[in-house]
């Protein structure tokens, strides 16, 4: 070979290795900041002019901020655990709080992985098994309540692979402190508000507050090291406080804002519907690595770069009221399209003695979850063009009838596709790990005839 044609060679190879290195070093990082239990409409960019939200607010006008993202399941285990598999909760086994997901799954942890990335959660957990949810490395929340920013300000200064940071406050979640920078007065009233709510909601704001300097030293810690133009941020919350167990769209509709620098138009505004499903196909669409099948999400990468098609006809939303504080029997499931939204409460009063079966302690519990509702009926109809949250029932209205009908055959496909329990058990008590229906604390109330009354059998057979 002659020399000229030598060095020609080299050159070509080098600029070869030189490519490929440029490919691998502009794999985008992913680095997601999730608030819990704050309301979509408690930020300024959201439309609140009293609650402290710059970090926020600042992130909005240099990304795209999304009016209509949603989470399946308005509490807090089952909501991450749909970001963390990209299924719905019923699917994944997380249909109630403090709930595992169902053992050999796999997570974002494996398919990023898979595709040279480190995954890291640094805060709130509040998902299992660990034999699932193995992360390459995991900083505990401090005092269990505040954010490890020292242990994620030395990863970040050290890290030379590209990475997947979930950063999981547990601000504004309660409790909230009795000594608050906030006065009655400067409580935001929001459009579905009742009663006298100021004086509970000092504390929730106080918590905002403290989060948003939270995520400001986050911010401060991804820009000193050179992280902004190769990382894509997102921001988001995993539901609303007052819409908290429910299926209510204060519960279920959440804030969400990504910022991709050269990719995200900044200060832009998107009114397509998502879900926490869609995230986890999204970052793998992004990397260029297969979406796998069983996974109920869609990649909206395409709507991050500006295209304005629909990712889905419809979204699905549950609820147990199960294994909470105020445990009761009363579930129900939802399903909205682009205008218009219909829910089933399986448990309503309405229909409560269809559930009844043949051992009268389980039938107590059935009936007493109906009557902690009994303005809740078996079935209702929202336009939530015209009505945002829910306040007139069109049920009954018979010029709704086709929207009706298309809603509740989609949503019982859905139940059949997710193998629903409630397609197969007339009225089901899900065995508990926190919360027993037969046992009083300072939130429950049980008849003394009924304490301690439900044995191992009466628990519909899960996967733990």
């Amino acid at each position: 070979m002659k020399t000229s044609q030598y060095y020609l060679y080299l050159i070509v190879l080098f600029s070869f290795f030189w490519l490929q290195a440029q490919d691998s070093s502009t794999s985008p990082n992913f680095i997601f900041y999730l608030a819990d239990d704050q309301d979509l409409l408690d930020y300024g960019i959201y439309g609140n002019p009293k609650v402290h939200t710059p970090a926020v607010d600042a992130l909005a006008k240099e990304g795209m901020r999304f009016t209509n993202f949603y989470t399946s399941q308005a509490i807090c285990a089952p909501s991450r655990s749909q970001i963390f598999t990209g299924m719905y909760p019923l699917k994944n086994g997380c249909m109630a709080n403090h709930l595992p997901v169902k053992p050999n799954l796999k997570t974002v942890i494996d398919y990023m992985k898979a595709e040279g990335y480190e995954v890291v959660l640094a805060g709130k957990g509040h998902v299992k098994p660990n034999s699932v949810f193995q992360w390459s490395k995991y900083f505990k929340s401090v005092d269990n309540r505040y954010l490890p920013l020292d242990k994620l300000e030395n990863y970040l200064e050290n890290i030379k692979k590209p990475f997947c940071v979930f950063i999981t406050s547990d601000f504004p979640h309660g409790p909230y402190p009795k000594i608050s920078d906030y006065t009655n007065e400067d409580i935001y009233r929001l459009p579905y508000d009742s009663g006298n709510i100021r004086k509970l909601k000092t504390g929730y704001y106080q918590n905002i507050r403290d989060d948003n300097a939270q995520l400001e030293r986050v911010l401060e810690i991804v820009e000193t090291n050179g992280l902004v133009d190769n990382s894509i941020f997102i921001y988001a919350s995993d539901h609303g406080i007052s819409g908290k167990w429910g299926v209510s769209e204060q519960g279920l509709k959440v804030p969400f804002i990504v910022r991709w620098p050269g990719v995200v138009e900044a200060n832009s505004v998107s009114e397509t519907i998502l879900n926490f499903v869609d995230i986890l196909p999204t970052f793998l669409d992004i990397i260029g690595a297969d979406i796998p099948q069983d996974l109920d999400g869609n990649s909206f990468q395409p709507t991050l770069k500006g295209n304005t098609d629909p990712i889905h006809d419809y979204i699905f939303s549950l609820s147990t009221k199960q294994n909470i504080q105020k445990c009761k029997v009363f579930p129900s499931r939802a399903i909205r399209g682009k205008r218009f939204k219909f829910i089933r409460n399986y448990n309503s009063i309405e229909v409560v003695e269809s559930n009844y079966g043949s051992n009268s302690v389980i039938n107590a519990f059935i009936r007493k979850g109906a009557e902690s509702f009994p303005n809740v009926p078996f079935e209702e109809l929202y336009d939530l063009e015209l009505d945002p949250y829910q306040e007139q029932n069109l049920i009954n209205n018979p010029e709704y009838l086709e929207q009706k009908n298309r809603l509740s055959s989609a949503l019982e496909n859905w139940m059949i596709a997710q193998n629903d329990f409630l397609i197969h058990q007339k009225m089901p008590l899900i065995k508990p790990t926190l919360h027993p229906l037969d046992r009083n604390s300072k939130w429950n109330k049980v008849d003394e005839d009924l304490v301690g009354k439900i044995d191992e059998s009466s628990y519909i057979i899960l996967h733990y």
